[in-house]
């Protein structure tokens, strides 16, 4: 299933917040509300269990926790919602899905709506090479609804964030002009490993992508009580460096730095001690990694490319579950590159060089694409 060419909205700098997601909901409205509306797992189980009053303290918290925790990020969220013309609990609701759906009864649940979502990633630093290579997989309600903001702040940062449709700045991937990037994977800890009416991971990859260096981007996960875990692949282009950061609720974290062994990471805990969901598919892409080579930038992406495995393929092509794109962060190049479609054909239909503050596009071909 192909989506439309990816777009990229520059926007900024603002006078709030809230008109930063104010534009970006305006410019995006009809792909916001596309995905709203096709989008099951909020259709089917989160608006309903919305509506019920088990669900009015759960929202109710999560909301002020959030917002107090990040006045910026919460004007942000209502201003897409304004700026889009939906009601702001369906924007909440999507945006704190993963702080939800455990709290959602396994019998209400619509078992056609799968809530998984999947990511791979493939890391490595050594002499001839530094690359984090990111498989972005979801939902299908996703295909077609994602986009690219490039965000100027007031302060003089810069940001790119690869965005769903309705949701903020960036729970897939982005990276600054501070010379960091990062990549995400869910990660899925057993109901009793999750807190109600945490911080959400939205908001903490939000502020990420202002993070001033690997430090300070740490002290922003260490800092946030998360409701449920997440796997963050934190990429330094300075210092050449890449860590992987396993996170749990009651602010456990695991820090691996990526060396010269290649580091292949699914969906699930790999170093932090977290009682976990048996997640088959994670494990399989897991398992099929080990056998595939990992001694080139080509391997990776042959290996991000891989469908071998018919019941759970590392790259996905639906029914239920696509892999959206494929991204390419290449330290020594300094380039984050996007690519479409199977990696191992790399595709490509963005560059970004990340030598300088301006975070430049190169110009790619769309009409033949740019092959790696």
């Amino acid at each position: 299933m192909e989506g439309k060419l990816l777009e990229m909205f520059e926007v900024g700098p603002c006078e709030d917040d809230y008109q930063l997601g104010f534009l970006i909901g305006q410019r995006f409205c009809n792909q916001i509300r596309s995905r709203l509306a096709g989008d099951l797992i909020l259709q089917n189980q989160l608006l309903p269990f919305a509506r019920t009053r088990h669900a009015q303290p759960l929202l109710k918290a999560l909301s002020e926790t959030n917002q107090k925790k990040f006045p910026k990020y919460w004007a942000e969220l209502l201003g897409t919602a304004d700026g889009s013309g939906v009601p702001v609990l369906d924007i909440i609701l999507v945006n704190f899905r993963k702080e939800i759906l455990p709290f959602i009864s396994k019998t209400t649940m619509n078992s056609n709506a799968d809530t998984t979502d999947d990511c791979s990633d493939v890391l490595i630093v050594n002499d001839s090479m530094a690359v984090a290579a990111h498989n972005e997989d979801a939902n299908v309600a996703l295909v077609g609804h994602t986009y690219l903001i490039k965000g100027k702040l007031s302060n003089g940062l810069s940001f790119i964030a690869y965005t769903y449709a309705g949701e903020l700045p960036s729970c897939a991937f982005g990276l600054n002009s501070q010379g960091l990037a990062f990549t995400l994977n869910s990660v899925p800890p057993v109901e009793d490993e999750i807190v109600p009416a945490g911080i959400g991971r939205n908001f903490v990859s939000r502020d990420l992508l202002e993070a001033t260096s690997t430090a300070d981007a740490l002290a922003r996960i260490r800092s946030s009580e998360v409701s449920v875990g997440h796997s963050y692949n934190l990429i330094d282009i300075q210092k050449r460096m890449i860590l992987n950061v396993e996170t749990a609720s009651r602010s456990r974290v695991s820090v691996h730095e990526v060396g010269t062994t290649p580091f292949f990471h699914a969906n699930m805990y790999l170093h932090l001690q977290v009682q976990q969901v048996h997640d088959e598919n994670s494990i399989s892409r897991q398992k099929r990694a080990t056998f595939l080579p990992q001694g080139s930038k080509t391997d990776f992406l042959s290996l991000l490319g891989d469908t071998e495995d018919t019941k759970y393929p590392i790259y996905m092509a639906g029914p239920t579950l696509y892999t959206l794109c494929t991204t390419v962060i290449d330290l020594d190049e300094r380039t984050l590159t996007i690519i479409e479609g199977n990696p191992k054909y790399g595709k490509v239909s963005h560059v970004f060089s990340m030598s300088s503050n301006e975070l430049h596009l190169k110009l790619v071909n769309h009409a033949q694409g740019t092959h790696l």
